[in-house]
């Protein structure tokens, strides 16, 4: 009897081999259920979820549509919206990628003016539907539907104290944990309910609440999750970045500032400005400028492709190599590139292309194929490498493990060197507001020095990115600590209490 493989259906993910031993290879009806959510072939940091919503607009569900998808490389393995129109309150959520989940019969059921969409990144657990995004409750004042970016660090005690009071809870998503605050709440005035459960949480996060006649939107009060509003129209647009308005030809108006409320009513029209904290140390997310969000998108006053070409400026000035062509590693990286490469005065080349037709993977890697997985999705132009000295600018190392396989990918290639310069101080420490991060035993830059690293990578020479460059390179002003930033990943410096890291997962779990 030969190994029998199961992908799909009943038994997915089961492999028997020949002495009939069962062995489970992962969950869900395939293996990367949505898009790579298990893939050990690269070691980038995942962001865990992105938000849209719309008030005041009769194409609330198909605008939420397009919104979540320009907003695709924030969660990759389900989607959902919910949709109001003052009476009516309808839903569809599913697993996978937007133009998977929603299609022209699915988006006709959902009517109204008013939509929250959400698209998902899961971390630890299992990949299921009920932990898909908006979710939706009943409660005493009657329908509530919820989506949220972040992570809720206290999350883990909050729902201990609740199960021990009676609570029981359907999901593992820490945004059931503020359900049940707001259900609990003495508070029957939604407004007044959500403002009681935000101040019982800590940590980063960007909520959309959503009842049939009332819109609620709120950012923690550090602003450690992006969060920003449009316009179309007379309509009110909502997400956790600009380059959503973008697609359905919205404008940005302006970020969501730390610990503001904002209520939009149905049944007026009208707009209230609140809020639930005032700013705390504000600290925004160093790893949005650097790798999460897309070059398009503007936070805080601060275009995202400017400020990568700023980081990869001042690398030339921190760390110059003489060498024959600068390229980026596809796609966060390309923008620093093309900043070292203005810099220096060093040719530009696309050294790398990325294979964008490899997002599901229907089958489990044998071990030889993960060795040199990173093949299926990035090639080396021979041409452009061969007998050269190559500058790589990539945005960060976490484990170590896919910047070694790119070195030899260029060596491979004929590169003469190859020279690794990365746009942000070591990855050091782990993320507890909202971005899957290994723990830190994991963290290659937590056990090894930059030289060990170096060697560890296989490069001639390697330098990060300092933190000051950093925070210059972004361009906030300097009138704040740390200029407004969260560096916890780099400096162990958090600016929350956070828990045991063993102890937390992913918020959108």
């Amino acid at each position: 009897m030969s190994d029998e493989l199961i992908v799909g259906g009943q038994g997915a993910g089961v492999k028997v081999n020949g002495t009939g031993a069962v062995r489970q290879l992962w969950t869900g009806n395939f293996y990367n259920e949505g898009i790579n959510s298990h893939d050990g072939l690269f070691d980038k940091l995942r962001e865990e979820c992105g938000v849209f919503g719309v008030f005041g607009h009769v194409e609330a569900a198909s605008l939420s549509y397009y919104g979540l998808h320009a907003l695709q490389h924030r969660g990759q393995e389900s989607a959902g919206i919910s949709v109001t129109g003052g009476e009516s309150f309808n839903y569809h959520r599913g697993m996978g990628l937007v133009k998977e989940v929603f299609n022209n019969e699915n988006l006709a059921t959902l009517s109204g003016t008013c939509a929250i969409g959400h698209v998902r990144y899961s971390t630890s657990g299992e990949s299921k539907l009920a932990n898909a995004q908006p979710l939706v409750f009943k409660y005493r004042e009657g329908d509530l539907a919820i989506a949220t970016n972040g992570n809720l660090t206290n999350a883990p005690d909050i729902k201990k104290r609740l199960e021990r009071e009676g609570s029981i809870f359907q999901t593992t998503s820490d945004t059931e944990v503020v359900a049940h605050l707001i259900a609990r709440s003495k508070h029957d005035d939604i407004v007044l309910a959500v403002k009681d459960a935000l101040l019982q949480v800590e940590g980063a996060f960007a909520f959309l609440f959503q009842t049939r006649d009332k819109l609620i939107v709120a950012r923690d009060s550090h602003g450690l999750r992006p969060f920003v509003m449009g316009r179309l129209g007379t309509a009110r647009l909502f997400a956790s970045e600009s380059c959503a308005f973008d697609a359905v030809g919205g404008k940005f108006e302006r970020d969501i500032e730390p610990g503001e409320l904002l209520i939009l009513d149905l049944k007026t029209g009208a707009v209230t400005y609140d809020r639930f904290s005032p700013v705390k140390q504000r600290a925004i997310c160093a790893m949005e400028y650097i790798y999460f969000a897309r070059p398009d998108s503007d936070i805080d006053e601060t275009n995202i492709h400017s400020a990568r070409k700023r980081m990869g400026r001042q690398l030339a000035m921190e760390a110059f190599v003489d060498a024959d062509v600068v390229t980026g590693v596809p796609d966060s990286s390309i923008s620093a590139a093309i900043g070292y490469a203005e810099q220096t005065g060093i040719p530009y080349e696309l050294g790398l292309i990325k294979n964008r037709y490899t997002g599901r993977t229907f089958i489990q890697p044998s071990q030889e194929l993960r060795e040199q997985g990173v093949k299926m999705k990035l090639s080396a132009v021979r041409s452009i490498v061969e007998g050269k000295r190559v500058v790589m600018i990539d945005d960060s190392i976490v484990r170590g493990t896919t910047s070694l396989r790119i070195v030899n990918l260029l060596r491979e290639a004929g590169a003469s060197e190859v020279h690794v310069r990365i746009s942000s101080p070591p990855f050091a420490n782990p993320c507890f507001y909202g971005i899957d991060t290994p723990s830190r035993q994991e963290l290659i830059a937590a056990v090894k020095s930059v030289e060990e690293i170096r060697q560890a990578i296989n490069a001639d020479s390697l330098h990060f990115l300092t933190k000051d460059g950093l925070l210059a390179a972004i361009g906030r002003p300097n009138g704040e600590y740390n200029r407004g930033h969260c560096t916890a990943c780099f400096d162990n410096h958090y600016p929350t209490p956070v828990p045991d890291e063993a102890a937390l997962g992913c918020g959108c779990d």
